[in-house]
């Protein structure tokens, strides 16, 4: 699904005369600012979260002659087709009521996390209950490891299902044993794509929604886009 909006552009001042040198004066535009993300997230987070859901990830990064605004959200049981189009376009109205875009034109994309998203917050792995995850271990021994259960010398990494995900810890099934860490035990964590259950995880769907935001000169003239 695809909006566009447009919007009249201020016009610049036409230098009159010339300068020192005899020389017409540059019809060259200036560049166009930057977007900081952390700005974006400011601005968008309370919207986001009105919705009932996280603003996991902001990323701007050029695309042609637009920039192109990439949001990630979600929540607890995922995020279907009907919330992305709708919070979509709660999103685009606070960005066309606001000036942090600039004059650029861009296109605004918003999806939930897929499967290689890395679970390094608690609702993160709140949300992967059920998945089987593989996450490397920050201590190697038994003395400089302060996770709930003491195991001998565990592996670098370790490979097992979220059974539980609390706000200061995971208890995983490792190879039909509980295994209960402290999240500061943990690196980031990785969902594992299993195949025979993509059918019934909502989880790896990965669903977006993308629109067009335009704003160019002449106030609101089509480009076919």
């Amino acid at each position: 699904m695809r909006g566009d909006s447009r919007h009249a552009q201020s016009r610049p001042r036409r230098a009159s005369g010339r300068d020192a040198e005899g020389a017409a004066p540059s019809r060259e535009r200036p560049p166009a600012p930057q977007v900081e993300p952390a700005d974006l997230a400011r601005l968008l987070a309370p919207v986001v979260h009105a919705a009932g859901l996280d603003l996991e990830t902001v990323r701007v990064s050029p695309a042609g002659r637009r920039r192109l605004l990439r949001l990630v959200v979600d929540a607890d049981g995922g995020i279907g087709l009907d919330e992305i189009a709708e919070i979509s376009r709660e999103v685009s109205a606070r960005l066309d009521a606001s000036d942090v875009m600039g004059e650029v034109p861009y296109t605004l994309e918003v999806s939930s996390p897929g499967v290689d998203r890395p679970l390094t917050e608690p609702r993160h792995w709140r949300r992967a209950v059920g998945r089987l995850v593989s996450v490397p271990l920050t201590a190697t021994d038994d003395s400089a490891s302060p996770g709930r259960t003491a195991a001998a010398r565990p592996a670098p990494t370790v490979q097992g299902r979220v059974l539980v995900a609390d706000d200061t810890g995971v208890t995983l099934d490792v190879d039909g044993d509980r295994a209960e860490f402290d999240y500061a035990d943990l690196g980031p964590g990785r969902v594992q794509v299993e195949f025979g259950r993509v059918a019934e995880d909502p989880v790896g769907k990965g669903v977006s929604h993308a629109a067009d935001r335009a704003r160019s000169g002449n106030g609101g003239g089509q480009d076919g886009h």
